[in-house]
């Protein structure tokens, strides 16, 4: 495996433990009323490459599951990685 492939690797493992750890902070903020993590952070997160971390986040904290556009995004962002990495990979 290449560096570059290594590297990737960690990047998505770190950002996909982001994002889920800031769902379960927003869940935790929402049950008490308190300021809020911005849906636009959720998503940009999502978008860059933690959209596993953003799906594990709904099932385990029960956060964000009603709002649709959070399904699309996260998908998105797996799609979009998935298609990159395959890219690189085949190159």
């Amino acid at each position: 495996m290449s560096t570059v492939m290594k590297v990737l690797l960690i990047y998505y493992a770190a950002i996909n433990i982001v994002l889920f750890v800031l769902m379960g902070i927003d869940k935790s903020k929402a049950k008490r009323d308190k300021w809020r993590i911005k849906e636009a952070t959720l998503m940009f997160c999502a978008i860059i490459g933690g959209g596993i971390g953003g799906f594990i986040g709904m099932r385990v904290f029960h956060h964000k599951t009603k709002k649709w556009y959070f399904h699309v995004v996260f998908a998105a962002g797996i799609i979009l990685h998935v298609l990159l990495w395959w890219f690189l990979k085949t190159r």
